[in-house]
């Protein structure tokens, strides 16, 4: 009677943590991420613009650094500019509510069902016909089969909740890298120290803090010294720092061995994804291709199938 009681007890944790349940689970959490990738962005950009009218409206701190007053012209700027700033309506990731880019129409919770909804309206808007892009659907679809890879991988355990949200942090960070050249802190940073706490609570199994505090100090440094390298020999920049703190959150999820395979994997596959852009001329402006997105991916493979399996591939 004991087994079958423990067999009970565990049964609703291992369905609500099933690869099915998950991907379901991932579905919704696509949507969102569809979300922050659209407007986190946009809410630094406008914190930027604050950050410059707040400047422009210190004459004290001009005159410390200029020797001189600030100009009338800098002065009506940033009057202007933070005039400007209070005009515009708030946006977070809760407000305001969805809508369509073309029409304004408000999206209805019907219209809003992760990928059941695309489908329903042809991925179309309902109210003025314009089409709806495949990458919203493609990203609900690629973070439930991130989950449930995650859940088949980890198995019916708690653990596997906070592997789940790395990776959904790490897609939202590769899609924002690629539209923007930024790998925001507000992503980067908490992903950093998730990965440096739950290796400090026993979370991840296979990782001291040690290994995690190791992983994250070797993969800021690792990309640190190549960007100084560059810089020094070249004097242009190759990389930002957003790369590094990247790297370090990687390093301290998975440990200082899987900086190496990452980087290999990132660079090749960034070199080759590069050549295939030049060789078609879709470059973007400054001919260069971010490198966050295959750091994500060399990431997201070690995470998936394993860091001795991929060690076991360059032979270590």
């Amino acid at each position: 009677m004991a087994g079958v009681s423990e067999w009970l007890a565990a049964l609703p944790l291992a369905q609500l943590l099933s690869p099915w349940a998950l991907a379901l689970l991932g579905l919704a959490v696509g949507s969102f991420l569809n979300v922050v990738v659209h407007r986190l962005p946009l809410m630094l950009e406008r914190q930027w613009w604050a950050d410059v009218a707040h400047q422009l409206a210190d004459a004290d701190g001009f005159r410390r650094v200029f020797g001189s007053a600030m100009p009338a012209p800098l002065q009506q700027a940033g009057k202007a500019l933070a005039t400007s700033n209070e005009s515009l309506a708030p946006l977070s990731l809760a407000r305001p509510a969805s809508r369509c880019p073309s029409c304004g129409h408000r999206i209805r919770w019907f219209e809003n069902i992760p990928l059941v909804s695309w489908l329903a309206l042809r991925g179309r808007c309902s109210a003025c016909g314009t089409r709806i892009a495949w990458r919203y659907p493609l990203l609900e679809l690629a973070t439930a089969a991130l989950f449930a890879l995650l859940a088949w991988q980890q198995g019916a355990q708690p653990a596997v909740l906070l592997w789940c949200a790395a990776g959904a942090v790490l897609l939202a960070l590769a899609l924002i890298d690629w539209d923007t050249t930024v790998l925001p802190d507000a992503l980067t940073l908490p992903l950093l120290w998730a990965g440096l706490v739950a290796a400090a609570f026993g979370w991840l199994p296979q990782l001291t803090l040690a290994q995690s505090l190791a992983g994250a100090a070797v993969g800021y440094l690792a990309l640190w010294s190549v960007y100084w390298l560059f810089k020094l020999t070249t004097g242009k920049e190759g990389m930002g720092y957003g790369d590094f703190k990247l790297l370090a959150a990687l390093g301290a999820w998975l440990g200082w061995q899987a900086i190496l395979p990452i980087v290999l994997m990132a660079s090749v596959i960034g070199a080759a994804v590069g050549l295939v852009m030049k060789a078609t001329g879709s470059l973007r402006e400054g001919r260069f291709v971010p490198f966050g997105p295959f750091l994500i991916g060399g990431g997201l493979v070690v995470m998936l199938v394993g860091l001795p399996e991929v060690l076991g591939w360059i032979g270590w």
